[in-house]
């Protein structure tokens, strides 16, 4: 006897899901019956065709820019009009660029604000945008995409890993403040098989392979089984934390 999708009726907003982990995240909420929205910063054509390849019917890719909070404003207002709901916000949007940890001079105050608005003003931003939706919701739910540089303090550069380890703290109390109506969860992934990084390819990463207990970078899908699990999986969960590295934090 086949399952019945876990998600059916339930809309999952997935900012930054036209591309790596969103992408793969879009994927499996459809797949559990989710109707999903797939926001894009500039590849309208990539979201769309995401979104034509989704299993069920609904689904909207709509444009957003996270550290523009009249355009997630614009999409919320959208997803209401359209969709009437919204049960799931992913925050998986992100930037960064590589800059030597003993650079301080390549951390001017520009690119930190850069990195802070991109990846922890916009989100909180999103949260507080979308909250109205989630407490109607009744059984509303935030995952937020940190990174393991959060935790360690190293990764692309320490403005990233600074505004990944806000993002934690920022997950953390907003599960207080906002339960129970609202969940919040944190995924947390280490090296992954994509292009986040500029300038790290497939023989940066089969270095880095060896050093992990397991052997291997993560995969998008990894990334976004995390994602998925938060919602079908992880019911009495919040304010939680989910590695998704390998063993390499140990």
């Amino acid at each position: 006897m086949s399952r019945s999708p876990a998600l059916t009726d339930k809309v999952a907003v997935i900012l930054g899901g036209s591309g790596g982990i969103g992408a793969a995240a879009a994927k499996l909420f459809a797949d559990e019956g989710a109707t999903v929205v797939v926001t894009y910063r500039s590849d309208k054509a990539g979201a769309e065709a995401l979104v034509a390849s989704l299993p069920g019917k609904g689904h909207l890719a709509a444009p957003a820019i996270m550290e523009d909070s009249s355009s997630l404003q614009g999409l919320a207002g959208l997803v209401e009009s359209k969709l009437g709901r919204t049960d799931i916000l992913v925050n998986s949007a992100g930037y960064t660029k590589p800059v030597p940890a003993g650079d301080l001079e390549g951390l001017t105050d520009d690119f930190i604000d850069e990195m802070m608005r991109v990846n922890f003003r916009g989100q909180f931003a999103a949260i507080r945008i979308f909250r109205k939706l989630l407490d109607a919701s009744g059984d509303g739910l935030v995952i937020n995409v940190s990174s393991l540089a959060a935790q360690t303090g190293q990764g692309s550069n320490i403005a990233y890993a600074g505004a990944k380890a806000a993002l934690d703290s920022m997950s953390k109390g907003l599960a207080r403040a906002l339960a129970p109506a609202i969940r919040v969860m944190t995924v947390s992934p280490g090296a992954v098989d994509t292009d986040f990084v500029p300038g790290r390819g497939a023989e940066q990463l089969a270095k880095i392979a060896p050093t992990i207990p397991l052997k291997r970078v993560a995969t998008v899908d990894d990334c976004a089984k995390a994602i998925v699990a938060c919602a079908t999986h992880l019911p009495y969960s919040t304010g939680s934390i989910i590695l998704v590295e390998g063993g390499r934090a140990l």
